[in-house]
């Protein structure tokens, strides 16, 4: 038997969202940009999703421009927004496809300010001002912040930066993928561009979505065909386009019901303290991750071991896996010696107390093993 307990890394995808992927596999395989009924069979899929997506986002189905994921959503939008920009704040603590974007702007000649989070992995609105500061056009900032932390699952203070940004006249992107239907939309809704992605919640792999309005600025990376407004050219697939809408309105059903799993995450905590962990961030964070560290342990091998076990965890973001690296979030947080032995469980809706008590069994034989060599 196999424990899951990597949901922020992805979801596995629902089984009405396969359906209808298979579906519209078979019934929308024309080009979305045709204009004849096969190509308007395939349009509609899209144009479906782009419905269910806004409504998720308490937006205007024209906000939302398909992407294949949250990659391509943040690169987008930074890029967009940083064109004349006369600064670029954000923190190391920010998912590799926004900390890659912006050192990459930093080498092409725009200032960059790298925020330092607290211990608690927060990035202070207090530090964010104090870096719109320093410029001499504040009106030309651009401001990166995620809404929640990819590893630690902490709660940033989006809703305040972005009233804080914009009164400033800057303007700021927000990384949504992991708040994405578990919190509110209202949170984050008024900043300039927001990413999200289908596969975290329960959706395929392989599209997104850049949320931005007319103000934004957009610019497309690609060019080519005019395609989501011309600001992302090629052929939109309808299976997963099909897909992302049935897990946008099983989100909306669900209604954002992840404190459900807070007991399951409190005592899987629990029992990780008890064998000497210590938990990476603070209260204010996503009730389904827990991240600990093991400072007399190296986070990589107890994953190693716990997969033996047939629990699947994971020691860092998921985009950064392949090398036994420390955690750079972790790091900079609270330092190399906790990253190096840090290890993070997400758990999702399917998640039982069965599997807990399976988790945390196989926890106690691999810290055990591991330390009585």
């Amino acid at each position: 038997m196999t424990v899951y307990l990597d949901w922020n890394a992805t979801a596995p995808p629902l089984d009405d969202a396969l359906a209808a992927m298979h579906e519209a596999g078979r019934a929308g395989w024309g080009n979305a940009s045709s204009v004849h009924s096969v190509g308007r069979r395939a349009h509609a899929y899209i144009e479906d999703a782009r419905e269910a997506i806004a409504q998720l986002c308490e937006r205007s189905p024209r906000d939302v421009f398909l992407t294949s994921g949250g990659t391509e959503a943040n690169n987008l939008a930074i890029r967009s927004l940083a064109q004349g920009a006369a600064l670029i704040v954000a923190s190391r603590i920010e998912h590799p496809s926004v900390v890659r974007v912006v050192e990459a702007i930093g080498t092409e000649g725009i200032p960059v300010c790298w925020l330092d989070p607290d211990p608690e992995g927060c990035v202070r609105v207090e530090a964010i001002e104090r870096a719109l500061a320093t410029c001499s056009e504040p009106a030309r900032a651009v401001v990166c912040l995620q809404a929640a932390n990819h590893e630690t699952g902490v709660l940033q203070p989006v809703k305040e930066a972005i009233e804080l940004v914009q009164r400033s006249g800057a303007r700021i992107h927000v990384d949504a993928v992991q708040a994405f239907g578990k919190v509110a939309a209202s949170v984050w809704r008024e900043a300039d561009t927001v990413s999200v992605a289908a596969h975290k919640i329960r959706g395929p792999k392989g599209i997104g979505a850049l949320v931005a309005g007319p103000c934004a600025g957009l610019r497309p990376l690609l060019l080519g065909g005019g395609q989501e407004y011309g600001i992302r050219p090629g052929t939109g697939s309808a299976a997963l386009a099909a897909g992302f809408r049935i897990a946008a309105e099983w989100a909306i059903r669900a209604n954002c019901d992840y404190d459900a799993l807070r007991p399951l995450r409190d005592r899987l905590e629990k029992c990780l303290l008890a064998l000497g962990g210590v938990v990476n961030g603070g209260q204010k964070r996503l009730p389904h991750v827990t991240n600990v560290s093991f400072l007399d342990l190296r986070g990589d091998e107890i994953v190693a071991g716990l997969d033996i076990e047939g629990v699947c965890v994971s020691s860092g973001s998921a985009c950064s896996s392949g090398a036994a690296e420390m955690s750079p979030v972790i790091a900079a947080m609270v330092g190399e010696e906790r990253a190096r032995g840090a290890v993070r469980a997400s758990l999702g809706d399917t998640t039982s107390e069965a599997d807990i008590e399976l988790a945390m069994g196989a926890w106690g034989r691999v810290i055990g093993r591991a330390r009585n060599g």
